[in-house]
């Protein structure tokens, strides 16, 4: 999955752009019993929950990232996104292996930038 950008969108539905910052880490859960969509991803932070929805619309999908009917697939359960851009309706986010986030002996972690400081910090849950 390298460099797949998707867009989460419905943010509104939620908490609006408050739970997103360049460089925040969020999962992203195939929600399997969505009535309106069989490929739905939801976008989600520990102790809020759903703060959004990976866009599987053509009105929805920005370019240069994919849809969640083209993710759907190629993630398991869950996996992550890191956002990378915002703008007035939409998070834009680079989508993260659990092993990039989570660690294992193999793969370092993902850092995060801190917004009041230029050096990186190593996350080590998501959302934090």
């Amino acid at each position: 999955m390298e460099n797949t950008f998707v867009t989460i969108t419905g943010v509104r539905n939620y908490y609006g752009m408050k739970p997103f910052r360049v460089g925040k880490i969020f999962r992203i859960v195939k929600e399997d019993d969505n009535e309106y969509d069989e490929e739905a991803i939801r976008a989600e932070l520990p102790m809020i929950d759903t703060i959004g929805y990976v866009a599987n619309s053509a009105n929805t999908v920005f370019a240069g990232t994919v849809s969640a009917g083209r993710l759907y697939d190629k993630i398991d359960d869950y996996a992550y996104a890191q956002t990378m851009f915002i703008t007035h309706s939409s998070v834009i986010a680079l989508v993260l292996s659990p092993e990039q986030v989570e660690g294992d002996d193999d793969t370092p972690p993902v850092k995060e930038k801190d917004a009041g400081n230029s050096k990186p910090k190593t996350k080590a849950k998501i959302g934090f």
